[in-house]
Formats: structure tokens, C-alpha cells, sequence
């Protein structure tokens, strides 16, 4: 059976030819097609961004996508005459995604071949292939949450958040401060197993496994009352960060199994991560257990590993361990955990964990 393919996250457009009729320095461009109009708000609605590289003067082109009631739909424009390749691994380096969930999108098949040659890893399509785009499988997304459908207006909360930051003179916990966040873990909901499974699925420099639970393996551990299925969400002045984290946790006697953590590469600047294993730290100190987490090294989740270390996690023999099953690729973690102090820069909201949950 074919592997799934991966999914796009940002498609970058082209301007003249293809997301409006006709080449705008020389007649002014046209309209746009009720087509692509579709395309944008159906992937914008699926938690598809869109971007543009174009060769173009940028005041003139902005100001022609803002005429077109357009420009809301699009992050990050890079409108110059340079290289377009160039311009979408800037996209990609700005919202931090892997070159391979990126997508181009051109009339000309040069530029289509320019940027496939300096960066291989990117799907390129013609412009004639814009009514295809919503039923192929790299732009159709399993499951379509309530996050999906505003992700568009998150990342642009946050690049106004970056900028105030960027602006900032004072101390960065000052900043933080300033900022008004909360930090919500709750335990999910039958309503929110979607949300949990494209956690897992679009997590990866934050995802200590790499490893994707499926509905039906979320919907058994949620009826399995030695597990904990949590959710950490975010908001704060600016805005909901949605939802930005995903903890599996087993609770056994002797020691609480880590089974999966991932937090969204949005929110690491802010001390998410540090915040979640600083609160469960805290928890199981209560609780007068171990903490056991699985690790599995993959190309992008070295940011993963560096956060259990800080954290304290350290390979160590202990009895605790000889309770859980060897998994081949996965690395077992281990913690004697602390009381932890409460962090002087996140609102937490969050359940206790003393005693495992009912069956639901």
C-alpha cells in the first residue's frame, strides 16, 4: 500500500497569469477567476496558508491584491525581482515549515523548473492545474478542525506578535509578561480527537516520537482509565495560539510513561515546552512517581531531545523501567522528578493527575 503523501501547508503563488488574468506592468492585469477565488477560500478553510512569489513591483502588486479583496488570504508576499526560488525558502524559513510541505504554483514553466532545481524537496504545479488542486491528497487534510480553519489568522497574529517583540526594549521575561498568556491543558474530549490527530500528524520539530496516532488509537486510549489524553492550548493579548501541544501519558504505580509529547514550533519562544514538562514534573513529584518518556530521533525533532534533557531526563538504569516493553527505534528516558516552581511568565490552567482517570 502507498505510503500517504505529505501534506502541503503553504502554497505560494504566482500573480501575473495565474492567480489573475494578464501580466500587470504591462496592461494592468485582469480579473480572477472564480475558480481560483474557490481554491484560496477552500484551502484557506482546510488550514492551507497561502503565500506569493512574484516578479512584480511590490506597492503595485499589493495594492492590486487589496483592490481584488485578495490580500487577506496571504502571508509572508515576497513581491521583487529576484530569484523565486529564493523567495519561497524564505517563506519557508519564516514560518519555519520543511521545504517539503511547501507548494509553487506558476505560468511559466521556467520558473516552475528554476525553483524545482534549487529546491527539489518543493511540489511544483502549472497554472492550469489550479482547479485540480482541492481533490489532490497532498491538499486534502484527514481531518478539519476548528484550528484549520483560522490557522491562516494565527500566523498572522503572530507575525504582528513577532514584530512587537522585535521592538521591544526591555528584557525578553519582561516582554513574555507583557504579554498576557494563558496555558490551558485539559484532558480531550470525544469532540476534540480531531484536533489531537493533526497534532500528531503536523508536529514534527516538537514531536518527541514522530509517531502518528490514528482515531481509533486516540478514541482507546481515552476509554483506558490508566491513560491521560491531553490537550494544551494558548492565547494572549493578540489572540488564540489554538491548540499547541498533544501529552500521552500512561500512569502506572511505580513510574508515569510519556508515550508522546509534541508542542507546535509557534510557541517554543515562549517557554511552552519547558512550561508542560515543568507542570507534569511538579505532578508526578506529587504523585511519588517516576517519569519514563520515549524518545525517537528524527531528522528535525533534535529540539525535542534538547527539552527532556534541560528538563532533567537522562538515560538511567532503575528498576522502573524493566516494567515497559521494549519498542525497536524508541530511546526511554528517565526522570526522579522535583516540586517545581510555577512559571512567572504563563497563566496555567491544568487538571491533577494524582489518580488515573474513570473510564469514559
Amino acid at each position: 500500500m502507498n505510503a500517504a503523501p505529505t501534506m502541503v501547508k503553504c502554497l505560494v503563488w504566482d500573480l501575473d497569469n495565474t492567480l489573475w488574468q494578464g501580466t500587470l506592468s504591462e496592461d494592468g492585469a485582469g480579473t480572477v477567476s472564480d475558480t481560483v477565488r474557490a481554491v484560496l477560500h477552500e484551502l484557506d478553510t482546510r488550514g492551507i496558508l497561502h503565500a506569493v512569489s512574484s516578479k512584480n513591483d511590490h506597492d503595485h502588486a499589493w495594492a492590486k491584491l487589496e483592490a481584488l479583496g485578495l490580500a487577506e488570504y496571504f502571508v509572508l508576499p515576497q513581491i521583487n525581482w529576484g530569484r523565486k526560488s529564493d523567495s519561497v525558502r524564505r517563506i519557508a524559513e519564516r514560518l519555519n515549515f520543511a521545504l517539503g510541505t511547501l507548494a509553487f504554483i506558476d505560468d511559466q514553466p521556467t520558473e516552475r523548473a528554476e525553483v524545482a532545481y534549487h529546491l527539489p524537496e518543493v511540489r511544483c504545479y502549472a497554472a492550469e492545474q489550479v482547479s485540480e488542486l482541492t481533490g489532490l491528497p497532498e491538499f486534502t487534510p484527514r481531518v478539519a478542525t476548528v484550528d484549520s480553519r483560522r490557522r491562516r489568522q494565527m500566523y498572522q497574529a503572530g507575525f504582528r506578535r513577532d514584530a512587537e517583540r522585535d521592538g521591544y526594549t526591555g528584557p525578553d521575561e519582561d516582554f513574555l509578561r507583557s504579554l498576557d498568556l494563558e496555558m490551558r491543558i485539559g484532558r480531550a474530549t470525544e469532540d476534540e480527537l480531531s484536533r489531537v490527530e493533526e497534532l500528531t500528524l503536523r508536529t514534527s520539530q516538537m514531536n518527541a516520537t514522530g509517531v502518528h496516532y490514528s482515531d481509533a488509537d486516540l478514541r482507546a486510549l481515552l476509554a483506558d482509565p490508566t491513560h491521560e489524553v491531553l490537550v494544551i492550548s494558548m492565547t494572549d493579548r493578540f489572540g488564540p495560539h489554538g491548540a499547541v501541544g498533544i501529552l500521552l501519558l500512561d500512569k502506572g504505580i511505580a513510574a508515569w510513561h510519556v508515550k508522546l509529547l509534541a508542542t507546535s514550533c509557534r510557541v517554543v519562544s515562549f517557554g511552552a515546552g519547558a512550561t508542560i514538562l515543568r507542570w507534569l514534573t511538579d505532578r508526578a513529584a506529587r504523585a511519588g512517581v517516576h517519569l519514563v518518556a520515549d524518545f525517537r530521533a528524527t531528522e528535525r525533532n533534535r529540539m525535542m531531545e534538547i527539552a527532556y534533557r534541560f528538563a532533567g531526563f537522562e538515560d538511567a538504569a532503575c528498576a522502573c523501567l524493566a516494567t515497559l516493553a521494549p519498542v525497536d527505534g524508541i530511546q526511554r528516558l528517565h526522570l526522579v522528578p522535583d516540586r517545581q516552581p510555577e512559571s512567572t511568565t504563563i497563566r496555567l490552567i491544568a487538571p491533577e493527575l494524582g489518580v488515573p482517570m474513570p473510564s469514559q
